[in-house]
């Protein structure tokens, strides 16, 4: 089309939007391609953002500018606080949008933005000049030009769904999927496997008995996913809460060899942690029952997202299965369930930018990467749309460390570990949760967003100025003294605590479990404050300051590690003590810190050792090089 673009992004799901909009913002010329417009940022599965772990994805997209959690906000129709009688390390937001209206707003966004272009076209091949992308072609021919290229095709690539012995090539229900690109990407030597996901069927409402079913409304008083939404949808819609019957697994086991998943037919991963309704009925023999929730797809639709149900049998089993759950007798399915078959690459091939080992200016996020969720999606096209933006502006990477992110924990855990299953972010895989909460995520990382270009400058500064306030509320509860005398015990009293022996802080005295910061509004020395998300974040850091301190010192001793580099062509053939297994799980990762290297499955400090002296030994010949004379001492020694 002789037009050439800074960034070209292929798909156009969670991750594609967030890759294109970040470059865009960045002050590059982005092309989005997307097979169907009408299907860009679509929710193919669930109808909701958020969850346990995914909760903070979002809102650490949300701080370096990203748009997901502004999206949600806008479409959301039920919010939960999950683990809200928890600790903040694990309390997660999750809502429920309307389907529709988040696909609607998104691509309005992506309208809208300068710089940004779209297109509905199918990308069959990269077109590849050494070992550099210089652009893509699509299926009618067309060539079109980019410095570097993202590619985010979900399920789509070479993707085949399955519904009982019916096999669709498909990326989704009713869209064709990516077959050349696949076979282009294995073609260029791309380690590449099979996964599998699926979706469980679409009922229609006014054929559920509800009243069979216990109702969970939303949140009286939802706090939003963005820091820049000031007000919320006022529509709420409630979820019910069903479950399976022994009629249910009955007709399980006795069709279980028409199952796509248990006759042999899908031969994709399927995650653990989200089983299908075979899997759970045939590996949970001992179970009476699962729980099935019913969801909303919208609020001017009458399909119901009947989550538990998902399976890979044929249709007329599916409305056996569907009849036999209490309050579903009479339901309509509108839409079956299905199980599809996609291709990813293994994600041990990238670099830490998402930047692809083999081809320059080739970056992967998403599904392609063997992650599940809309979440993880979303974070990985955020950060690879940065990265490519950087490496076309000539900027130095981005690149944030597992005691700054979740989604750097996402990230490492990809190209350090790989994957054996569809991958899901758990608050679990962040050895540094306590600082890594929800409620300070704009706090850790606007900054970056800000200097990228992503974030408003007006943002920013009510962030900055925020933390200010955060900073001087700390310092001067730390300052102000209560001491044990009748009157002030007996205002203790009145709020519900013990009375004190000695001289306290009110700073220290926040720490007591069930005070919060207007409790101590009786008490001398207190002053309020208008903003309840300053008024949390003082909280916090008065209940868990010992825990937060302990943390805080663990992460300066990590980045020590994460200082030291390994040289890109380290020769491990040449490091002695390896074993085999060892050597090349680190050729094939190829770890860019000592940090890294250390968290590769199977790594013992003996094998570490022996890298870093390896390093150190590299390091001492190059000196020695530039200098005349024989050898260095420290060489000979350590030889």
């Amino acid at each position: 089309m002789n037009r050439s673009y800074d960034v070209i992004v292929v798909g156009g799901g969670h991750a594609g939007c967030e890759a294109a909009l970040a470059a865009a913002r960045m002050g590059c010329e982005v092309l989005l391609f997307n097979i169907n417009l009408d299907s860009i940022a679509l929710m193919s599965c669930n109808p909701a953002i958020g969850g346990v772990a995914k909760g903070q994805l979002v809102k650490e997209i949300d701080a370096l500018g990203g748009e997901m959690a502004k999206v949600a906000d806008k479409t959301a129709v039920h919010f939960r606080l999950l683990n809200a009688s928890k600790g903040p390390a694990v309390q997660s937001s999750r809502c429920q949008c309307d389907k529709l209206l988040y696909h609607m707003v998104m691509k309005t966004v992506l309208e809208k933005e300068p710089r940004l272009h779209i297109r509905q076209s199918l990308v069959e091949k990269l077109l590849i000049e050494g070992n550099r992308v210089v652009g893509v072609e699509d299926n009618v021919g067309v060539a079109y030009l980019g410095k570097a290229v993202i590619i985010t095709p979900g399920t789509f690539l070479n993707g085949l769904i399955h519904i009982g012995e019916t096999r669709i090539p498909a990326g989704r229900a009713g869209e064709m999927a990516s077959l050349s690109l696949a076979e282009n990407l294995r073609s260029l030597g791309f380690e590449m496997g099979r996964m599998k996901t699926g979706t469980p069927p679409r009922l229609r409402a006014s054929t559920i008995d509800f009243s069979r079913m216990e109702r969970q409304d939303s949140d009286p008083d939802p706090k939003p996913f963005s820091f820049t939404t000031e007000r919320l949808r006022e529509e709420r819609l409630p979820s019910y809460f069903t479950s399976t019957s022994h009629l249910t697994h009955k007709l399980i086991r006795e069709n279980i060899t028409l199952s796509a998943l248990y006759s042999g037919r899908i031969k994709g991963i399927s995650a653990r942690y989200c089983p299908s309704l075979e899997d759970k009925v045939m590996k949970f023999s001992d179970k009476d029952s699962h729980p099935v929730v019913l969801e909303f797809e919208g609020i001017e639709t009458e399909e119901i997202y009947a989550k538990g149900l998902g399976n890979s049998l044929p249709p007329d089993i599916q409305e056996k299965i569907v009849h036999s759950v209490p309050g579903l007798e009479e339901a309509e399915i509108m839409r079956f369930a299905y199980a599809i078959e996609y291709d990813y690459v293994q994600p041990t091939q990238l670099k830490s930018t998402l930047e692809t080992k083999l081809v320059a200016g080739l970056f992967l996020a998403g599904q392609i990467n063997g992650t599940s969720g809309y979440e993880e999606a979303a974070a990985q096209g955020l950060w690879a749309g940065i990265n490519a933006a950087c490496q076309v502006m000539g900027r130095p990477p981005f690149v944030l460390d597992r005691s700054q992110a979740y989604m750097a924990v996402l990230v490492d855990d990809l190209i350090t570990r790989g994957v054996d299953e569809p991958y899901r972010m758990f608050t679990s895989r962040a050895e540094h949760r306590l600082i890594l909460r929800e409620d300070n995520a704009i706090f850790r990382l606007a900054r970056y967003g800000y200097e990228l270009g992503i974030l408003k400058p007006e943002v920013y500064e009510r962030i900055r100025e925020m933390a200010r306030e955060i900073e001087r509320g700390i310092e001067h509860l730390k300052t102000v003294k209560i001491y044990p005398i009748p009157a002030i015990n007996e205002l203790l009293s009145s709020v519900g605590t013990e009375p004190i022996r000695s001289p306290i802080s009110l700073f220290h005295l926040l720490r007591r479990d069930g005070l919060g910061y207007d409790d101590l509004r009786s008490l001398p020395g207190w002053v309020p404050i208008a903003d309840p998300w300053v008024k949390k974040e003082i909280e916090i850091e008065a209940k868990y300051e010992g825990y937060i301190k302990r943390q805080r010192e663990e992460v300066e001793k990590y980045r020590e590690l994460e200082k030291k580099k390994i040289p890109r062509d380290l020769d491990y053939d040449a490091v002695p003590s390896l074993s085999n297994e060892l050597r090349a799980k680190l050729k094939r990762v190829l770890p860019e810190t000592i940090g890294q290297a250390n968290r590769i499955p199977g790594m013992t400090p003996g094998a570490l050792t022996a890298i870093m002296v390896a390093i150190r030994k590299r390091e001492l010949e190059k000196r020695v090089e530039s200098q005349e004379g024989g050898k260095d001492e420290e060489i000979k020694k350590m030889e």
